[in-house]
């Protein structure tokens, strides 16, 4: 006899892409469906069924809303479907799992659906369980998550800091460049941020460490503005930009200065990508300059967790979280993002766990 009363499916929120982008993608590329999803994965799956609570708002997703090009596998294969709900980084609990690794109740952060509930069929390189949650939940979408990996990559890794050098970060206040401007000062650097308006540049000398920033939308010469900031050059450069401010640096580089480049989110919406004039430089100066993705050092995880997680419970690191509330607020936060409305880490509440 059937179970009278038990709730068996729920009403499921999604964000769902209406057409493919090109330039600057507007809210209206997005809307708001729903439908239903069953509240229990088959007999025998591997899958687990999850409640989203927060949803990172991520650069990468725009290249994901461009239509896909048939000649290139990657794009295809990281395409968003038009019709279909984007994805993304989130923080979820298992509600019922078919996993022999997770059990119902459990936290997890990873690659899931913009969505109320997402069915996901875990794997050590998408999903990880949260084991610490004496840190805010959220952070698991930034400094415990991708972004907060990135930077720790990015700066300790490949840049190889020494006491005593010049750094230079771009987009400074966002999910990545507040982190690596406190790790440079860890390190016994001198570090200069560059953010998009007064309000960050503020927050990057007076929250997050930084030795000094500017504003690059006030700033008419953005090489002269660097060397006004490095009267002796930039040891290394934590790029998050491109364009013109990767140009200028480039003319204010040191000699086997390094460059961590993990994002270029000036040329997301370009329907022809801005040259870079300066690449000369790299060889006259022997710049190392190394593109990278976090996803690729997912075998650091672990030791980025031993590292970070005590300077946050002593309150040694701080992170700035702009949380947009209600997935039906997701549309606007993600776009907000390529305008620079975000103050900090964005990322959506879906729910209170």
């Amino acid at each position: 006899m059937a179970n009278i009363g038990v709730v068996t499916t729920a009403t499921n929120n999604q964000v769902i892409l209406r057409n493919y982008v090109s330039g600057f993608p507007k809210e209206s590329d997005l809307y708001i469906a729903t439908t239903t999803v069953d509240l229990r994965v088959p007999p025998g799956s591997m899958a687990v069924l999850v409640k989203n609570l927060y949803l990172s708002c991520d650069p990468f997703s725009r290249i994901r809303m461009e239509k896909p090009d048939p000649s290139s596998p990657a794009s295809v294969a990281l395409a968003y479907s038009i019709g279909k709900p984007i994805s993304g980084y989130g923080v979820a609990k298992a509600i019922d799992s078919g996993h022999p690794n997770y059990k119902n109740g459990d936290l997890l952060w990873g690659r899931v659906g913009w969505e109320e509930y997402s069915v996901i069929t875990p794997t050590p390189s998408s999903h990880f369980k949260i084991h610490h949650t004496d840190v805010p939940l959220s952070f698991y979408t930034g400094l415990l998550g991708i972004p907060g990996l990135t930077a720790y990559v990015g700066f300790y890794e490949i840049c190889s800091p020494k006491k005593g050098e010049t750094v230079f970060v771009s987009a400074a206040s966002g999910a990545v460049g507040q982190l690596v401007g406190q790790f440079a000062k860890m390190a016994g650097c001198y570090v200069v941020g560059s953010a998009s308006s007064n309000e960050k540049v503020d927050l990057l000398k007076t929250k997050f460490g930084y030795d000094d920033a500017f504003n690059y939308k006030e700033e008419r010469d953005l090489s002269a503005a660097l060397k006004r900031c490095f009267p002796e050059g930039i040891d290394i450069y934590f790029e998050n930009v491109g364009g013109k401010m990767l140009d200028a640096v480039l003319e204010n580089m040191r000699t086997h200065g390094r460059i961590a480049a993990c994002g270029m989110i000036s040329q997301y919406n370009l329907k022809e990508p801005e040259a870079v004039h300066n690449l000369a430089t790299i060889v006259y100066k022997r710049i190392r300059v190394q593109g990278f993705a976090a996803v690729e050092f997912f075998d650091k995880y672990s030791k980025f967790l031993d590292f970070v997680l005590p300077y946050v419970r002593e309150g040694k690191i701080t992170y700035v979280e702009d949380i947009a509330q209600g997935l039906e607020n997701g549309p606007s936060a993600l776009i907000g993002l390529f305008h620079g409305k975000n103050v900090g880490k964005q990322l959506v509440e879906v729910a209170r766990e």
